[in-house]
Order: C-alpha cells, then sequence, then structure tokens
C-alpha cells in the first residue's frame, strides 16, 4: 500500500500491513519512493501519513482508545 508523507508529501510503500491497521503500534516500516533507486526501510510514526488523496488514517488505525466512549459506566 502506498502512503504520503504528511509533512513533505513523499510516496512511502507500507512494507508492514500488520503494524499500519494495529492501533497498539505507534510506527510502521516503509519505503520512500524517490528517484530511481530503492531507498532504505525505515520506521516513521503513523500520524505523520496520509492517504495519497490527503485523508488522514482511519482512527481504528492509530487510536487504541477509540472505541472507548462507547462503554458504559454504571
Amino acid at each position: 500500500m502506498f502512503l504520503k508523507e504528511r509533512t513533505t508529501g513523499h510516496l512511502v510503500q507500507v512494507l508492514n500491513m500488520t503494524e499500519l491497521i494495529n492501533p497498539f503500534e505507534m510506527q510502521t516500516q516503509v519505503q520512500y519512493q524517490q528517484g530511481e533507486d530503492l531507498m532504505d526501510p525505515e520506521y516513521i510514526r503513523k500520524d505523520a501519513l496520509t492517504f495519497p488523496s490527503g485523508e488522514t488514517l482511519p482512527k481504528c488505525w492509530t487510536d487504541s482508545h477509540y472505541r472507548d466512549h462507547e462503554l458504559k459506566r454504571h
């Protein structure tokens, strides 16, 4: 899957989808897609990534407490 780094706009290829969709992981391994040579894989914070369209990642991928508000307190 290709995503975009928020600050630079560079495309990155996500190398580990399990890390990406796991809300308990704050980083995921990516490889920058710049120039003709492949860059070395590196870890990047998920909050620095967006979809190429500019949409943010789903909250269920980035926040392990995204459903806490649904818990009923007695």
